[in-house]
């Protein structure tokens, strides 16, 4: 027997079956993926250009060469030469469709070096995979991103992998595609033995080099700058590109940026204090010293406040800085830093990958660091006001995503303000956290690793949750801080059960417990018991998590805190529901949304009357549930909550459509699905798209009912849900069997009845098997 399935990217075990579809991603365009933009002047390379284009030409290769590697010496222009290869040849009709993912592996970095697993993290990630269904695992994840990249190709859609700046086989091998239509640039210093097309990038010649120069003055300054024809400068001009620079493009740019900066400093003139530093002579004669001597020439060049920020961008560990948070590094005025930026920009010290963002060079990166500073304490100090920089504007930004919290409008006048920047300080803020207790400060890694955990969780970046927490409760442990333990060890358990590693989530939670009993904080206790008992729920462990929400509610009760007494309240009504206990269910979710009605919490009080309606619904008191439901939508649209509302809106169509209110039904469950769209809440968007399918069946729209429900089991199936994958499936197979597609509709009850049966719901794969009995019969 053979068995093939096409058209789909697969998390898990597969089984057999036939048309499977998976959703991919859009285009993946280079202003998404760190693809830098070219450089304006770029002169001498037009044979290396051809020769790589040539590689990637859809229909230009011999199909047996995957790769093609760019070598050389450090500040050569590999970068470069691939930056603007790529944009031609995005701009081919027809060349890459997929679009272009690049990164940087900051191969010669030591402390920003990427391996290979943090790169498929990333490229995995911007392709839209949910963090939790990334493997931890090199092997795994590259056998995920092969089967990414081969559903890409089987839907015409190439795509183009620019793998930058690296230094070892083991950074590169396990990104490489096993299909010939994917094309892969990879630089490096250094050859790397990858079964690749090798072309060797060497220095400039003469002409050429000049050609940099004075192409740089002229679209700086004009084609009228008299440097460019002045014939006593000519001879100069020649010496500093081919003699003093070694036609290297990186000093060649040095050079001719301090050149454009300043109208007045002639060729001669720079190329003579050149000529007068013997030891600057000799490192421009050598690939490592030569790119050190021309910023050193740079540097020396710098004010005295561009020179302090030059020196103290390093004291960044991300990626990329801010204006704003140079301006806390060097304590200086952001209209002042913003200048200074601009200067380093000129000289070629920074880039600007995106809009107010700068970004050193790794080279550069390690020069600034290591140029001397003006006194001891000045990097230490620099590093603290950076530091506590992004964890003040964190604390802030987090009070727009935390109800309970008063907001902070002083650094943040929206939450949309909020959440952009902390988008855009993502990964600096990550690396803080790891770096900070490398030099002595803990508590700022402990401090962003709390307040960004609401962050993390809304943007499904459980990975770095994971990670950061982690670190904080290590930092903890080292101290002696039993009570932070317990916190950190709490926060570990909630992003652990998000990617669904439930079982290290119900140790953390159970540590957190324990701690909090063993020193007598028993509200915390409670809240560690309520935590618990949501995760052992996931697990179908329901007696045991009636018993922890149980034990929470009389813990808050006990101290008086009603309003976590109202969330165990609300918790121990889902788990009692889940077990049929439906009339202790419901009062459970009738007295939590009475405390919270009492205790003003409308918040609160909207999703009980959510748990209440699903529980009345249970035992068919319909318009019972419509009321709860439909006053829970009205909380929520007067607090402003989309999310709760996209909730509301679902639940009320699934009681409306019990009552026959088809169209109504079918109004609440498309307004659901686009209120999560918006959101960019996939999973519950596949859940709407269920329901509406439901709907539709009923009014015997089966068409659109099996789009809906294609939609659903697609969107399911990516997020790993196999129960709720099942449904979809089961459902679907009902819409064919409507429609008499009777073959179609027995695979989809096949495939419903095995992912019941994985996930231990005897009664609903019986019910399959008896739909399939049916179908023989």
């Amino acid at each position: 027997m053979s068995n093939r399935i096409t058209s789909g990217v697969f998390f898990s075990a597969v089984v057999m079956g036939r048309d499977i579809q998976v959703t991919l991603p859009a285009e993946i365009r280079p202003a998404l993926t760190g693809l830098p933009r070219p450089a304006t002047v770029f002169t001498g390379r037009d044979t290396q250009v051809d020769a790589l284009l040539a590689g990637l030409s859809p229909d230009g290769g011999d199909g047996s060469v995957l790769v093609s590697a760019v070598a050389g010496m450090a500040g050569v222009g590999k970068t470069e030469l691939v930056v603007q290869t790529a944009h031609r040849a995005l701009r081919r009709p027809g060349w890459f469709p997929g679009g272009v993912l690049f990164v940087d592996m900051f191969g010669y970095d030591p402390e920003r070096r990427l391996s290979a697993a943090d790169a498929l993290l990333g490229w995995l990630q911007a392709i839209g995979i949910p963090g939790e269904h990334i493997p931890a695992g090199v092997q795994d994840r590259a056998r995920l991103w092969r089967s990414v990249l081969d559903a890409y190709t089987s839907q015409d859609r190439r795509l183009l992998l620019i793998i930058d700046n690296a230094a070892t086989e083991d950074q590169v091998t396990p990104l490489l595609p096993g299909d010939p239509a994917i094309a892969v640039l990879v630089t490096s210093r250094h050859t790397l033995d990858i079964d690749a097309r090798l072309h060797d990038l060497d220095i400039l010649d003469t002409d050429a080099a000049v050609a940099l120069i004075r192409e740089v003055i002229t679209h700086r300054r004009s084609t009228e700058d008299p440097r460019l024809h002045a014939p006593d400068q000519q001879e100069a001009m020649t010496d500093l590109a081919d003699e003093l620079c070694a036609g290297l493009p990186l000093a060649l740019r040095v050079v001719a940026a301090l050149l454009a900066d300043r109208r007045h400093l002639q060729p001669a003139a720079l190329a003579g204090r050149l000529r007068d530093d013997q030891a600057r002579l000799d490192g421009l004669s050598r690939q490592q010293v030569a790119v050190r001597a021309a910023f050193d020439l740079s540097y020396q060049h710098l004010t005295d406040d561009q020179a302090l920020l030059y020196r103290l961008l390093p004291v960044n560990p991300g990626p990329d800085i801010a204006t704003k948070a140079a301006a806390a590094l060097t304590d200086l005025p952001v209209d002042r830093v913003a200048v200074l930026l601009e200067d380093l920009h000129r000289a070629h010290l920074v880039d600007e990958p995106a809009a107010d963002r700068w970004r050193m060079h790794d080279l550069i990166r390690l020069h600034a660091a290591g140029q001397p500073a003006t006194s001891p304490d000045e990097t230490p100090i620099a590093r603290h006001r950076l530091f506590t920089h992004y964890l003040h504007n964190t604390e802030a930004a987090n009070t727009h995503l935390t109800p309970t919290d008063p907001t902070d409008t002083t650094r943040f006048p929206s939450r949309q303000d909020a959440l952009r920047w902390l988008d855009a300080e993502h990964d600096n803020l990550v690396a803080v956290c790891v770096s900070a207790p490398v030099h002595d400060l803990p508590h700022i890694a402990i401090g962003l690793a709390f307040a960004l955990a609401h962050f993390l969780n809304f943007r499904r970046h459980f990975t770095d949750w994971i990670t950061i927490t982690t670190a904080a409760r290590d930092i903890y442990r080292q101290l002696g801080d039993r009570h932070g333990e317990a916190q950190a060890s709490s926060n570990l358990g909630l992003a652990l059960a998000e990617v669904r590693r439930f079982d290290e989530a119900i140790t953390a939670h159970t540590t957190a417990r324990d701690i909090h009993h063993q020193l007598g904080d028993h509200h915390r206790e409670g809240m560690a018991w309520n935590n618990l008992g949501l995760t052992l729920a996931e697990v179908r462990r329901f007696d045991e998590a009636i018993t922890a929400h149980t034990t929470a509610r009389d813990i808050h009760h006990q101290l008086g805190d009603h309003h976590r007494e109202g969330g165990a309240w609300g918790n121990l009504g889902l788990a009692l529901a889940e077990v049929r206990r439906f009339d202790e269910a419901i009062t459970a979710h009738t007295t939590a949304r009475d405390i919270h009605h009492q205790l003003g919490d409308h918040h609160r009080e909207g999703r009980a009357w959510n748990n209440l309606g699903l529980t009345l619904a249970e035992v068919r008191r319909f318009d019972e549930a419509i009321t709860a439901h439909t006053n829970d939508l009205e909380i929520c649209r007067q607090l402003g909550d989309r999310h709760g509302e996209g909730m509301a809106w679902n639940n009320l169509g699934l009681a409306l459509r019990q009552v026959r209110r088809f169209d109504e039904a079918i109004t609440a469950h498309t307004t659901a699905r686009d209120i999560y769209r918006q959101l960019g809440d996939r999973h519950r968007e596949g859940r709407a798209w269920g329901n509406l399918g439901l709907a539709l069946a009923e009014v015997r729209r089966f068409d659109e009912a099996i789009t809906a429900h294609t939609t659903a089991r697609d969107i399911l199936g990516q997020f790993g849900d196999r129960h709720r994958e099942g449904m979809a499936w089961n459902n679907l197979g009902n819409a064919l069997q409507q429609v008499r597609r009777f073959d179609e509709a027995r695979s989809c009850w096949e495939q419903a009845g095995d992912a019941f049966t994985e996930t231990g719901d005897a009664e609903s794969a019986a019910l399959v098997r008896t739909l399939l009995d049916k179908l023989e019969s």
